[in-house]
């Protein structure tokens, strides 16, 4: 499948967003703004949004701790994204859910979680709601190589073949949980080989080749909406940085050589960049849009900056219903 002229600058757009985001958030730990930590998916970026600009806006997607990037690569504003990661109120969960618990229903993102593997089951929840209701729309679950060796995830995939659910598994595999090299981990190297299990489709792709990605989910997805259940997609795909910025890590588990490997070699953003010159793109035109990026930026870390911290007296808004009904 072959993307729109303006369909690839928005995907180069939005890669661009989420690693331009990712390092505004790296600098404000370092400046002591952020409170806590935050883990980066620097170099997972082809994955995420090639996964996502197969989807369309009313589509549903479930994140994971390591998910600053996902509602970007679906189509949010990063001002309000920004300023939940620094506790503001302005921020797309008020201030409450932080770095690891981004949501915005706007975009079709239906929540991150802290629990490894604690998105599957909620994206499987979004499939069933869209099937019992009729419509059209698809769920997809993002999770990482760690999660893919939950027991949620066996149960999920199970369910959902069943019941012929419109859900995409999606595993970024980028080799490591926190420190733990996937190869002491998985009895065997391919996470997409545990659909057979299932009788679902398993499909494995490069994570750092945004048009593989999305083929490959823009197939899911045509399927799940005809009506034909799930498809476990493995995207192999690596992260740039620390497990988590602002935590130490005490031992290396990685080669500088592996990190070099991939940052010079397979970096998504280089990638397709090259790719969009060769078909045709200009470099005034790939210029402009990082231009572009780097201003939104800008201003989404003066915004976020710059907004209010909660008020005391909003402590407990939104954790119950006001009033609530107690039934008779």
């Amino acid at each position: 499948m072959t993307m729109s002229n303006d369909l690839q600058l928005e995907t180069y757009r939005r890669m661009l967003r989420i690693r331009a985001f990712e390092k505004a958030v790296e600098k404000l730990i370092k400046e002591g703004e952020v409170p806590g930590s935050a883990h980066s998916s620097v170099g997972q970026e082809a994955t995420i949004v090639g996964a996502c600009m197969a989807l369309r806006d009313d589509d549903y997607i479930s994140g994971t701790h390591r998910s600053h990037g996902h509602p970007i690569g679906k189509g949010a504003d990063v001002k309000p994204l920004l300023a939940e990661i620094l506790g503001k109120a302005t921020g797309v969960c008020k201030g409450r859910g932080g770095s690891m618990h981004l949501a915005d229903s706007k975009v079709g993102s239906i929540g991150e979680s802290a629990i490894i593997g604690g998105g599957i089951p909620i994206a499987a929840g979004a499939a069933l709601s869209a099937q019992v209701r009729g419509t059209d729309q698809v769920a997809l679950s993002f999770f990482g190589d760690g999660a893919a060796n939950a027991g949620v995830l066996a149960e999920t995939m199970n369910m959902a073949a069943i019941w012929k659910l419109p859900v995409i598994f999606l595993c970024e595999n980028n080799l490591y949980a926190a420190t733990t090299p996937a190869r002491d981990t998985h009895g065997q190297p391919d996470v997409a080989r545990r659909a057979d299990g299932y009788g679902i489709p398993g499909v494995i792709v490069d994570g750092q080749d945004v048009d593989a990605v999305y083929d490959a989910v823009a197939t899911a997805v045509n399927r799940a909406r005809q009506g034909e259940g799930p498809t476990l997609i493995e995207a192999k795909t690596y992260r740039f940085d620390e497990h988590c910025i602002g935590l130490f890590i005490k031992g290396a588990y990685r080669t500088k050589s592996e990190i070099e490997f991939y940052k010079t070699e397979r970096d998504p953003l280089t990638l397709y960049r090259a790719r969009l010159l060769a078909c045709g793109r200009t470099a005034e035109e790939l210029q402009s849009v990082e231009s572009e990026v780097s201003r939104t930026l800008a201003e989404a870390v003066e915004f976020a900056r710059t907004s209010p911290f909660p008020a005391r007296e909003s402590l407990y808004d939104n954790m119950y219903a006001n009033p609530v009904h107690y039934p008779a």
